[in-house]
């Protein structure tokens, strides 16, 4: 479905961006897979290499434009074109009502989710235009739909991810490249577990939630992902498509 094509996909060493990177390759699309985790990030690749696939790993933190440009950079040098960007890094930071959340603790969040994602498309958005058309999906959150105590700054970065993504939709429809996110409910990934813990009774209350009555799997995510970025997704662009089970439907 996806041969010849180029895809980068940031946050790529666990969860949702691993399950990502290897569907992209499962469908026969190159892959770079970029992260702080550089460890992870080549485990991602082992992985794809085992499917036949072409890959590269890069030590990528996205608050830093200097490094995203080195990531673009390297993904033309390397395979020499882009078609499509999935911007899944992100962090939830430190849990505290809005008055309490610290300075520190917004400015790292946001760097990373909304700044990281902008400078993320700043950079492609260039190399992708230079070919037939591609597109971008940008991995929001429920929490970008919806408000959710003691998480003020994570809720706000994801709404405004939403905001960015829909703008940018807009703006290069007609050059051939589709803009849509996602947005995730709870998935079985290492951020729920930090979140809700791996057992006890706020697990179980945050997962009788959701109507399907579980968590979702990485791998569902990336079915999402991976078909926005497909032709079978061809009419789509400047969409929020909840991955919740859902949850945003209460």
């Amino acid at each position: 479905m996806l041969r010849g094509k180029v895809a980068i996909v940031t946050g790529a060493a666990s969860g949702i961006g691993r399950a990502t990177a290897e569907l992209f390759a499962v469908h026969g699309a190159r892959v770079v897979i970029a992260d702080r985790d550089i460890e992870g990030a080549e485990e991602t690749l082992e992985r794809i290499k085992k499917k036949g696939e072409m890959g590269l790993a890069l030590k990528v933190d996205v608050s830093d434009e200097a490094q995203i440009k080195m990531m673009v950079e390297q993904t033309i040098e390397r395979f020499g074109q882009l078609d499509f960007a999935c911007n899944n890094a992100g962090i939830e930071g430190e849990q505290a009502v809005t008055a309490d959340c610290t300075a520190e603790n917004w400015r790292r969040v946001i760097n990373i989710n909304l700044e990281g994602t902008w400078w993320c498309m700043k950079y492609q958005i260039p190399e992708i235009l230079k070919g037939d058309g591609g597109a971008i999906v940008n991995v929001s959150s429920i929490a970008g739909l919806l408000g959710f105590k003691g998480i003020p700054a994570y809720v706000s970065s994801k709404h405004a991810i939403n905001g960015l993504t829909k703008t940018a939709a807009l703006e290069y429809a007609d050059q051939g490249l589709r803009v849509n996110a996602v947005s995730p409910g709870a998935i079985q990934t290492p951020m729920i577990d930090r979140f809700v813990g791996e057992e006890g009774e706020g697990r179980q209350d945050l997962m009788a939630a959701h109507p399907l009555g579980r968590f979702g799997r990485p791998e569902e995510v990336a079915e999402a992902i991976v078909w926005l970025c497909s032709e079978k997704a061809s009419y789509i662009t400047g969409q929020v498509l909840a991955v919740d089970g859902g949850y945003t439907v209460q």
